[in-house]
């Protein structure tokens, strides 16, 4: 199909290792010097990366920019015509774009150019003196033939000479650990870092070395334009009248999969359900026991809030909670959240999340159970306040805020906004969430993504070994 359009420049698949003619396969990932196109007529093509995105969960990823610049200059020193940096410019997953479960907005990746538009140095500088140093050899490395020269203790000179005897050379040492100091007798004495390239100009002028930065180091700092400034905040709480009676939009005798009821419309979907009972020695302090794919779930019996409970890994997990039941008519209302959805890896499409397929049980006295799976269900896509669209700038007719300070902000399903005067000048403006617990956020109406900073991420920065693991 992608053949078939005619586009007039080549396919290229970052990771696939049998992609089809004529599409031409690179390499994704850290080191990719040893890697060969699955076409000996294919260009050797390799999409770095530069970082990793974040999880809610984890330290932000740092890679070096010595270890960067390392990993271009060996692919090209290695026959390599073309690198991409994935990112070269980080970025932000606004609104619900974020990956997930539980990946961040911030798409930064440690990127040479940060999610903010600013230089991320040295790494930015320290790249930039490396192509340069690169295309000083430009004719001769795409021109020109090839030799490798293993010196011994892991330093290789590669040698590049174009027709008329020109040549330009790379002179690597693999080593991790240790130095080495080599003598190219008429071509000069280097002395190459461990981990490093050399690039000579010529063959005898070192024009740049990958572990030998010269640029700036820069530390960008978050600070408030005025902190004496602070937000005042209302509130409003969400209005939930209707499902926790049990009306929906939707009804059926299954558990229906959240994905595909709401159509990724909304990050929640209500499950709700009746039970009779009868036999209240039986019932009248039973477990509900709830089975969900993730990612998050609040339970509400008899309209009264049960508690919540969500998967720290995003993985499918079991709600259980006593509740109370009365004689008659009890109503479950259920309220399942996703935090992202996975947008990667084979079959990303077909994961489940909600409460697909249960069961849904109520366990009470000497282990009495009662399954309500294929109870009558009715289903309600989104929030009554996304639907009145809170977030707008325009006030919303029929709703309240309040600006009670001794309201506890701890409570569940409550709108919050606050006003604040842009600060001044053209510097990036960070919106601090750390203070709230799990939400959605809106700046002028615009979703900014969801937060959830309910992990802290130790301090002590990263230990003494550093172990890289692949992105799949």
């Amino acid at each position: 199909m992608a053949v078939a359009q005619n586009i007039g420049v080549p396919w290229i698949m970052c990771q696939q290792h049998d992609a089809p003619q004529p599409m031409i396969n690179t390499c994704n990932g850290y080191y990719c010097d040893n890697f060969q196109p699955n076409n000996p007529k294919s260009p050797k093509m390799f999409t770095l990366k530069t970082g990793l995105d974040g999880s809610k969960n984890g330290r932000v990823p740092h890679r070096s920019a010595e270890d960067s610049a390392f990993s271009v200059a060996r692919f090209f020193q290695n026959g390599g015509v073309l690198n991409n940096y994935y990112m070269y410019h980080g970025g932000t997953n606004f609104g619900r774009t974020a990956g997930g479960p539980y990946i961040t907005t911030s798409y930064d990746y440690d990127a040479p150019l940060d999610e903010y538009g600013n230089l991320n140095q040295p790494k930015w500088g320290h790249l930039k003196q490396l192509h340069a140093a690169i295309k000083l050899g430009e004719k001769i490395l795409t021109n020109g033939t090839r030799s490798d020269k293993y010196l011994g203790n892991a330093v290789t000179l590669t040698t590049y000479t174009d027709d008329g005897g020109a040549r330009f050379c790379f002179l690597s040492n693999t080593n991790s650990n240790a130095d080495a100091s080599v003598d190219l007798k008429q071509d000069g004495k280097y002395f190459l870092p461990a981990w490093s390239v050399t690039i000579l100009d010529g063959c005898t002028k070192e024009v740049f070395n990958t572990a030998k930065v010269n640029s700036q180091t820069s530390v960008m700092v978050k600070k408030s334009d005025d902190p004496s400034v602070k937000l005042t905040w209302a509130w409003a709480p969400e209005r939930k009248k209707d499902t926790l009676r049990g009306k929906g939009n939707v009804d059926a005798n299954q558990l229906l999969e959240q994905k595909e009821l709401t159509l990724d419309a909304s990050d929640y979907l209500w499950y709700m359900t009746s039970v009779d009972i009868n036999d209240t020695s039986i019932w009248s302090n039973a477990t509900l026991c709830v089975d969900t794919m993730g990612h998050t779930l609040h339970a509400y019996v008899n309209r009264r809030y049960a508690g919540y409970k969500f998967s720290q890994w995003g993985s499918k997990f079991t709600y259980e909670k006593q509740v109370s039941l009365k004689q008659g008519t009890n109503i479950i209302a259920l309220l399942s959240a996703t935090v992202g959805l996975p947008n990667y890896g084979t079959g990303f499409d077909k994961i489940k999340t909600g409460i697909a397929g249960g069961p849904v049980q109520l366990i009470g006295k000497n282990n009495m159970t009662m399954d309500l799976s294929t109870n009558l269900w009715s289903y309600k896509i989104g929030l009554n306040g996304e639907r009145k669209r809170l977030y707008d700038l325009q006030p919303q007719i029929g709703v309240s805020w309040h600006a009670n300070s001794s309201y506890l902000i701890s409570k569940p399903m409550t709108w919050y906004k606050a006003d604040f005067e842009a600060p001044y000048g053209t510097n990036p403006v960070v919106v601090d969430l750390q203070g709230l617990g799990k939400g959605h956020a809106w700046v002028n109406g615009h979703s900014i993504g969801r937060y959830w900073p309910s992990w802290i991420t130790a301090s002590n920065g990263c230990g003494d070994t550093v172990t890289t693991v692949e992105n799949t």
